[in-house]
């Protein structure tokens, strides 16, 4: 078949490898010059008065995988990517600049269950008040096979736990995995993560740091395989609409037997209002129904500050104490992550997850936040806001489903599924939409070889 695929982020980077391993030819348009979407490099502008400098190739976000992402290992993998080299593989770990916090034993994988009892037992800072607790709230949700009423929100999930274990184990595992305060999170969503990450798959828990720039962690990677396989690659081309021929669609005049928009849930209701202009009524009415879905979905922030400083961490991830006025949750050591022996040793990373507030303030609040916390005063180099970073991950949200009409279909880590906006989310949704187009599309799963 004859595909077209709109928008090379990890989504549809994902669909389109599925739809050239089974045999369809694939042209892809992607509206920026470079692949990765939500997720990619960003290669800083050369200094003032400084045209001798070498530039600098940071992430619009820092990003944290965990080994339960398989379909995101095995696709890296099959795009010829090996997981050892470009990832720190850890053990989960949510440890402050004063020591206290949760650690599990690097343990192997078939140990997760008494890891995470150990961890628990051995948490610095805790009593034993404070780990009962634990302990007590996640026997319960084990025992209730990882299910709460749809519109609980994390916070009531947590309502049993101390204020030690919210602020210090609860509040930051929430907003890393979907980006929304406890207080706003669904709480279903949270323990069908904890329940893969801790308990579905052996080892999940353990924390994968990027070791390169997230273009060369898949992206770009992904991009050279297809090509080389005769798909056809269109960067810079935004598409404005589509129009229904027959039983299949024209996207920019040429024809093709299957559409997928693996653009954001915004983008993509904007060029399917577009579309229905020349629709008939019936398929107008469904792009207009799709839209219409899409566009209740609400949006959190990503401000990450990188920032010099005068010696680095002491481990390549701390957690932080945030607040209203403190707001970043996690700071990162890019020279301990840095496969390139380049890398500035005192370049750091804050990651304030759904962040709020102008990106001045914000980066002010941070500076002040590394001099409280961590004693160290930093000086920005850059801050950049990905204002619509993920969706608000909320109690009985309804997502857009992945099927639009005929011929016609979407992908992302906003479509309808279980994760809520990760990499493993998009890379799950890409590839399921590339299997709308495969034969034994149920049955079919990422191999690890062409």
């Amino acid at each position: 078949m004859n595909i077209a695929i709109i928008g090379a982020g990890w989504a549809g980077l994902s669909c389109a490898v599925r739809a050239v391993q089974s045999g369809h030819h694939v042209t892809l348009f992607e509206a920026a010059r470079q692949p990765g979407g939500r997720a990619r490099a960003v290669v800083l502008p050369l200094p003032e008065g400084r045209p001798d400098s070498q530039p600098l190739t940071l992430d619009n976000g820092q990003h944290i995988l965990i080994a339960a992402y398989t379909d995101t290992l095995r696709l890296m993998r099959l795009v010829g990517i090996n997981p050892d080299t470009v990832l720190r593989t850890q053990a989960l770990a949510l440890t402050f600049p004063d020591g206290t916090g949760l650690q599990l034993p690097d343990w192997p994988g078939r140990f997760d269950a008494l890891a995470v009892l150990v961890g628990i037992a051995t948490a610095k800072g805790w009593t034993w008040r404070d780990k009962f607790s634990l302990l007590r709230t996640a026997v319960a949700w084990q025992r209730g096979g990882f299910t709460c009423p749809a519109q609980h929100t994390v916070a009531q999930l947590c309502a049993t736990v101390t204020p030690a274990v919210r602020d210090g184990f609860i509040e930051p595992l929430c907003v890393s995995a979907l980006n929304t305060p406890a207080s706003r999170a669904s709480g279903q969503v949270f323990l069908r993560v904890l329940q893969d990450s801790m308990f579905g798959v052996s080892g999940g828990s353990k924390l994968l740091l990027p070791r390169v720039d997230l273009g060369q962690l898949f992206p770009e990677p992904a991009l050279q395989w297809l090509i080389s396989r005769g798909c056809d690659v269109h960067l810079g081309e935004r598409i404005g609409s589509l129009r229904s021929e027959g039983t299949g669609w024209q996207v920019e005049g040429q024809p093709f037997d299957h559409v997928i928009l693996a653009t954001s849930s915004t983008e993509s209701a904007r060029v399917l209002a577009a579309s229905a202009l020349t629709a008939t009524e019936t398929i107008a009415n469904q792009l207009h129904d799709w839209a219409a879905i899409a566009t209740t979905l609400r949006f959190e922030a990503i401000t990450t500050v990188y920032a010099n400083s005068p010696q680095g961490l002491p481990k390549p991830m701390l957690a932080l104490h945030a607040s209203a006025e403190q707001p970043a949750q996690f700071v990162f050591d890019k020279a301990q992550l840095s496969s390139k022996s380049t890398c500035t040793t005192s370049l750091l990373a804050f990651v304030v997850s759904a962040s709020v507030g102008d990106k001045a303030t914000v980066q002010a609040q941070v500076v002040a936040q590394a001099k409280a916390q961590l004693g160290l005063t930093i000086t920005p180099l850059q801050t950049i806001v990905e204002k619509r970073a993920t969706f608000a991950c909320i109690p009985g949200m309804q997502r857009p489903a992945q099927h639009i009409a005929a011929g016609l279909s979407a992908c992302g880590d906003y479509v309808e599924g279980p994760y809520p906006a990760t990499l493993e989310g998009a890379v799950r949704s890409g590839w399921a939409a590339g299997a709308l187009v495969t034969p034994n599309a149920r049955t079919a799963q990422p191999s690890q070889t062409p």
